[in-house]
């Protein structure tokens, strides 16, 4: 990643840590724009100087934190689904991982939605790295015959929608954990639909 100079040791590692704590917190808490490299400096405790060792500006630092929030997200997903059955298993277990990820990164929402405005380019990129994974076991899924035949693209994006704003209204909203009754009722939708049989 351009965008950063990688450390080569483990102190070094420790402190680009410091700094994308203090950067998630900032950008989650003030936003973007009411942010200044000293605030972030201040709360990882570096001096500036520091700073620019491993980001040239405040934008390069947002990117690297974007892409390393997206990162750490799905590789936390893919590594809780990997011995999953079937892809309903897959989903539940997927929605829980992402809400569990959200209540320790409660900034993480705030934080996307602003590099919209900020980089829009970084924006899609999120979304378009989860959507690219999802897509590929929904499709594999549609293989096997357990997932019905939508265009796989069309269903990945409607359930990145549905964790999106469930995670928002319970994990975010009222800064709890989300109810069974709610992770039972997506999994239900998910599997039968909104709509009555006829």
């Amino acid at each position: 990643m351009s965008e950063v100079n990688l450390p080569k040791t483990s102190r070094g590692w420790e402190t680009l840590e410091k700094i994308l704590s203090a950067a998630e917190k900032y950008f989650g808490e003030k936003g973007y724009y009411n942010t200044s490299i000293t605030d972030i400096c201040s709360l990882a405790g570096i001096a500036p100087g520091t700073f620019y060792i491993y980001f040239s500006d405040k934008i390069g630092v947002f990117r690297y934190l974007v892409r390393n929030l997206g990162k750490d997200l799905r590789k936390e997903i893919a590594l809780n689904i990997k011995n999953c059955k079937t892809r309903l298993e897959a989903e539940h277990v997927g929605f829980k991982t992402f809400f569990d990820f959200i209540a320790e990164h409660p900034n993480l929402y705030k934080i996307i939605w602003q590099a919209q405005m900020v980089d829009e380019e970084i924006f899609k990129e999120y979304y378009a790295h989860i959507g690219e994974r999802y897509v590929k076991g929904l499709a594999e899924a549609q293989q096997k015959g357990e997932v019905t035949e939508i265009d796989p693209e069309v269903l990945a994006y409607c359930f990145m929608g549905i964790t999106n704003f469930v995670g928002l209204r319970w994990v975010i909203w009222e800064k709890a954990k989300i109810p069974e009754h709610v992770l039972h009722d997506v999994l239900k939708f998910i599997k039968e639909g909104a709509f009555a049989k006829d």
